[in-house]
């Protein structure tokens, strides 16, 4: 069985009074290694992962990080996809760490999470879709089925529209299928265009009652 790195994916958070906002994004892609037979270790400065893959490989990597991380706070997901893991930075410090890894060598495997990812300077106007607070601990504690996250980054839903909470705007949503001829909530005055034409019908019978009369 082969042995390759997993993709790797990171973003991360700062700051410099708040543990809860001051961590690590780290994915490993390991699709379809059982949890039962993961390894997964974390020490103050190293993360490393082996796994066998149903596809035939398996999957190993060790990470020296650049700064230390506090284990007993960080927290994994073990999904059939990858291990998603939030790191709890042991340092609490404003700046972004400059890198992950403690070589600044360039790294294949390694990549940027951009759907994470914000600037260091827009940081704290960031949505609180915080995943920190949606994993279960070190140890496996709330990974299982169930735990986790549901792979739903709800942040981007706020472009929906200005309601509250990112909801659609109704009125407008109404209104823009009410431009549709025949369509519920129509064009201004169609509803009463409709009753006029109801109440013309009466007439039309009585004209058409008196022009049979007259070819009799």
């Amino acid at each position: 069985m082969a042995t390759v790195h997993p993709e790797v994916t990171w973003a991360q958070r700062s700051s410099a009074d708040d543990a809860e906002r001051n961590y690590l994004y780290v994915s490993l892609k390991a699709a379809d290694v059982p949890k039962d037979k993961a390894s997964l270790k974390l020490n103050p400065t190293n993360v490393s992962f082996t796994g066998p893959s149903g596809k035939g490989v398996t999957y190993s990597v060790s990470l020296d990080l650049f700064g230390e991380i506090d284990p007993e706070n960080s927290k994994v997901n073990h999904t059939d996809r990858e291990v998603e893991l939030v790191l709890r930075k042991k340092e609490l410090k404003e700046e972004f760490w400059p890198r992950l890894l403690k070589d600044s060598k360039k790294v294949h495997f390694l990549k940027t999470d951009f759907d994470k990812w914000v600037d260091e300077d827009e940081q704290d106007e960031a949505a609180e879709d915080d995943y920190a607070n949606n994993f279960g601990g070190f140890g496996g504690e709330g990974g299982g089925e169930g735990g986790g996250l549901s792979n739903i980054d709800f942040s981007k839903l706020g472009g929906m529209g200005g309601g509250e909470g990112g909801m659609p705007d109704l009125s407008a949503l109404a209104g823009a299928m009410g431009g549709a001829p025949g369509g519920a909530g129509g064009f201004p005055g169609a509803e009463g265009a409709e009753e006029e034409d109801d109440d013309d019908l009466p007439e039309l019978e009585e004209e058409k009652s008196s022009k049979i009369q007259e070819v009799s």
